[in-house]
C-alpha cells in the first residue's frame, strides 16, 4: 500500500486530473541547443481551426479554445470525463497493452522470475475471465471465515493486526513517511480512513440522503453474492452504514485535510494507547514487523478516538458486517462478473454518472499497475523514452528554475528575510524526470499463471512489506511515487522535489517538433505549477529541509494570506453545472492547485520571453495568424479542454483539490495583464480581473 496519508501533501499536490509540464530557455549553451533543434510549428502541431470566434477570446478564453473540440469528442461511454489529459493518457494505456499482452504471450519462454514473466502471468491470470468467473467467490470464503469467527473486541483487534500485515488494511490507513519535524528519516502514520462514500459530507449532509440509500442497497447486494441471505443482508448493510457514520463523524473534511497540523501528530505508543483503549498499538507494529521505539504519527486524533470506542461500544456483530462487506467490496475486481459488475454499478454508474464498464483489458491492465506498477514502469520506459528525452526535459526544468529565481528576487510585496529562505528552499529544489534512477527490485515477489486474486493479494502484502521497510531509515529523496507511465506529475514538500513521469512529457504538453510558445505555454507551465507548489499555502509551511517549520516573517505571512485569499474568493465565485448554479467551487480546498497554476504560469511565461529574447525574429513572427503570446495562452486552454460527467464533478466539488478544468483554462490567465495585453483585451472583459480584485502572488 502506498501510504494514502501523503496524498494531500505529496501526490495531490500534482497537477490534478492530469499533470501539467513546462519547457523553458535562456541564454545557457543547452538552452541554445534546445533553440537550434526547434523548428517553426508543423501543421497540427496547434490546429487553429478548432478556436471559435477571435472576438470571445476576452469574453470566456475556454470557449474560444476549446468549445469546438469538446462538442466533436463526446465523453466515452466508459469513462466519467475526456479532455487533453485522459487522451494523452489513453495513448499511454495503449502502450501498455502492447507490452503486457507481449508479456503474456511470451511469459513461459522467459527468463524465470524476470519483471516480464510475473507481468505477463499476473496480466494473463487477470484476462482469463473463464477462470475467475468459475471460481466464483471461492477466493474470499477464507477471508469470510476469518470474519464470521470474530467473537469479542480482542477477536477483532487480532484480526485487524493481521489483515494489515497482509498488505489488506482496512479501517484506517498505515504506511511510511518522511517525519514532518526530521525530514530526513522515515516514520510509520496511521491515517484516518475506513469509508466507503467519497467524504464525510456523503454521510451527513441531505443532499446525499439518496445517495446513502442507494449505497445501503449495494452493501447488501454484495453480501447476498457472497451468499448471505437477503434479510440478514439488507440488516447487515444498514449496521455498515451506522459504522461509516460514526468513523465519517469524528473524520475531518478534505479542506482541513490540506492543513499540515491535521497531517501530522507524532505520539508514544503509550499515548496512543489511551486514545484507543483495547488496541495496542505496539502488538499492531510487531504484527506488522516493525520494531520501532520512539512513537509514530496518530494523523488525526479525533478518528483514531472513535476507532476505540468503536472497539469498546460496536457489537461483533457490527464489527462483522462491516469488515465483511469491505472484503468482499475490496476484493470485487478479482472475483466473478456479478461482483465486478455490482462494483461498477454504484461506484462508476451511480456515483460518477458511468455510461458502460472499461473492456476487460483496462480493468485488468489497471490491477497490474495497482500490484506491479513500477515494473511495468521499466518496461514502459525501455519502449518509449530514451535517455536523451530525459536530458532534454531537464534542459526545460533548469530553465524553468531560471526564471522562478528571478520572480522570486524581484518580488515586491516580501521582505528580504524572508525572500532569503524562499531562495534557499529554491536552492534546494530537486528535479527528477521520466523515470528513477535505480529500479525496484521485484525477486521476492511470487506470480502464478492461474490465480488472479492470489496475485494481487501477493502483490499488496509485497508492496506492504516494501513501504514498511522504510520505516526508520533515511529518506531516500531519489525514489518516486508516481510510476512513469502516468500522465501527471507531483511536487513532495517533504523532499523538496518536483516529479516529472516520463508519460507526461508529450504533446500537447511537450513536443520538439513546435515553437517555443506552445512548449512554454503547456510542459513549462507544468513544471511552474509543480515548482510553485513548493510555495503554495501547503508547501509554504515547509522548509528547504522538507520539514514543517515557519520560515516567514509574520508581515510576510499576513501578506500572503490576504493575497491567497483573494484566490480562494475568485474560485468560489465559480459554478460549473448549469442546473446546479449554487454549487460552486470550494475556494480554500483548491487553493493550493490555483496558487501553483497561476505561479506556474507566470514563470513559464518570463522564460518564453527570456527565450524569445534571443530569438528576435522568430519573436516577431506569427504562425497561423497567432503572436507567441498569444499561441502560448492557447496551448495552456488547450491543455485544460474536456467534459466531465456531472455526477463525477459533483464528487470532485467535495474531495478533490483541483478545480473543473475549465476554470483553470481561465483562473489564472485572467489575473495576468500579460494575457490582456496578448489578446488586447480591454477593463471590463470577463477576461480582465479588476486591479482591486486581481491576484498577484509569486
Amino acid at each position: 500500500m502506498k501510504l494514502s496519508a501523503m496524498k494531500p501533501l505529496a501526490l495531490a499536490m500534482g497537477l490534478a486530473l492530469g499533470l501539467a509540464g513546462c519547457a523553458t530557455q535562456t541564454p545557457s549553451k543547452g538552452a541554445a541547443k534546445m533553440a537550434a533543434a526547434a523548428v517553426p510549428a508543423a501543421p497540427k502541431v496547434f490546429d487553429v481551426s478548432e478556436l471559435g470566434d477571435p472576438a470571445s477570446a476576452c469574453t470566456d478564453f475556454n470557449t474560444f479554445v476549446n468549445a469546438k473540440w469538446v462538442a466533436a469528442n463526446p465523453i466515452p461511454a466508459d469513462r466519467v470525463r475526456w479532455g487533453a489529459f485522459d487522451a494523452l493518457q489513453e495513448k499511454s494505456l495503449d502502450t501498455q497493452h502492447a507490452i503486457v499482452e507481449d508479456a503474456a504471450k511470451n511469459a513461459a519462454g522467459a527468463q524465470a522470475g524476470s519483471i516480464e514473466q510475473k507481468i505477463g502471468w499476473f496480466y494473463a491470470a487477470g484476462m482469463d475471465e473463464a477462470a475467475v468467473n468459475k471460481a466464483g467467490f471461492d477466493p474470499i470464503k477464507p477471508e469470510l471465515a476469518k470474519i464470521d469467527a470474530l467473537k469479542s473486541r480482542k477477536d477483532v483487534v487480532a484480526y485487524l493486526n493481521d489483515s494489515f500485515a497482509r498488505g489488506q488494511g482496512g479501517l484506517f490507513q498505515f504506511g511510511s513517511g518522511a517525519d514532518f519535524k526530521n525530514s530526513s528519516m522515515q516514520i510509520a502514520y496511521a491515517y484516518q480512513g475506513g469509508l466507503g462514500l467519497p467524504t464525510k459530507d456523503y454521510y451527513l449532509k441531505k443532499d446525499y440522503a439518496k445517495l446513502r440509500t442507494q449505497y445501503v442497497a449495494h452493501i447488501a447486494k454484495m453480501l447476498e453474492l457472497a451468499g448471505t441471505p437477503a434479510a440478514d443482508a439488507a440488516k447487515q448493510a444498514k449496521a455498515v452504514m451506522a459504522f461509516e457514520t460514526r468513523l465519517a463523524k469524528a473524520s475531518l473534511a478534505p479542506v482541513e485535510l490540506r492543513k499540515p497540523e491535521n497531517q501530522y501528530h507524532f505520539v508514544s505508543f503509550a499515548r496512543a494507547d489511551k486514545l484507543t483503549p483495547g488496541f495496542s498499538w505496539q502488538q499492531f507494529f510487531a504484527a506488522q514487523g516493525l520494531d520501532v521505539k520512539d512513537g509514530f504519527s496518530l494523523s488525526q486524533p479525533a478518528f483514531f478516538g472513535e476507532v476505540g470506542k468503536l472497539l469498546k461500544t460496536a457489537p461483533a456483530s457490527q464489527w462483522r458486517a462491516y469488515l465483511r462487506y469491505h472484503a468482499i467490496e475490496g476484493a470485487a475486481p478479482y472475483l466473478s462478473d456479478p461482483f465486478v459488475q455490482e462494483n461498477f454499478a454504484f461506484y462508476s454508474q451511480t456515483l460518477q454518472g458511468q455510461k458502460e464498464i472499461k473492456p476487460r483489458w483496462k480493468r485488468v491492465l489497471g490491477a497490474t499497475n495497482e500490484g506491479m506498477g513500477m515494473a511495468l514502469g521499466e518496461l514502459y520506459v525501455a519502449k518509449t523514452f530514451p535517455p536523451e528525452a530525459k536530458q532534454q526535459a531537464l534542459v526545460l526544468v533548469n530553465n524553468l528554475r531560471d526564471a522562478l529565481k528571478a520572480r522570486i528576487e524581484k518580488l515586491d510585496w516580501m521582505g528580504d528575510a524572508t525572500k532569503q529562505k524562499a531562495l534557499e528552499k529554491w536552492s534546494t529544489f530537486l528535479p527528477k524526470i521520466g523515470y528513477p534512477d535505480k529500479w525496484r527490485d521485484w525477486s521476492g515477489l511470487t506470480v502464478t499463471p492461474d490465480n488472479y486474486y492470489a496475485n494481487a493479494m501477493a502483490a499488496a502484502r509485497f508492496n506492504h512489506d516494501y513501504d514498511l521497510s522504510k520505516v526508520g531509515k533515511p529518506t531516500d529523496r531519489l525514489e518516486w511515487g508516481m510510476t512513469p507511465q502516468t500522465v501527471n506529475a507531483y511536487y513532495n514538500p517533504t523532499d523538496n522535489t518536483v516529479n516529472f513521469p516520463a508519460a507526461i512529457l508529450q504533446p500537447p504538453f511537450f513536443d520538439p517538433h513546435a515553437d517555443d510558445a506552445i512548449n512554454y505555454g503547456g510542459i513549462g507551465a507544468v513544471i511552474g505549477h509543480e515548482m510553485t507548489h513548493g510555495y503554495d499555502d501547503e508547501g509554504s509551511q515547509f522548509d528547504a529541509k522538507g520539514n514543517n517549520a515557519n520560515w516567514w516573517t509574520k508581515d510576510d505571512r499576513a501578506k500572503f494570506d490576504a493575497r491567497t485569499h483573494r484566490l480562494v474568493e475568485q474560485f468560489n465565485g465559480y459554478a460549473p453545472l448549469a442546473d446546479k448554479p449554487d454549487l460552486h467551487v470550494n475556494g480554500q480546498l483548491t487553493l493550493g492547485e490555483n496558487i501553483a497554476d497561476l505561479g506556474g504560469l507566470n514563470v513559464a511565461h518570463d522564460a518564453l520571453q527570456m527565450a524569445l529574447a534571443n530569438k528576435p525574429q522568430e519573436a516577431a513572427e506569427k504562425i497561423d495568424g497567432y503572436t507567441q503570446d498569444q499561441r502560448f495562452f492557447l496551448n495552456w486552454a488547450r491543455v485544460w479542454r474536456g467534459d466531465i460527467r456531472e455526477q463525477a464533478q459533483i464528487v470532485r466539488l467535495n474531495a478533490d483539490p483541483h478545480a473543473p478544468a475549465k476554470f483553470r483554462a481561465i483562473g489564472a490567465p485572467s489575473n495576468m495583464p500579460a494575457f490582456a495585453e496578448a489578446f488586447q483585451c480591454k477593463a471590463g472583459q470577463p477576461m480582465v480581473r479588476p486591479d482591486d480584485t486581481q491576484v498577484k502572488i509569486w
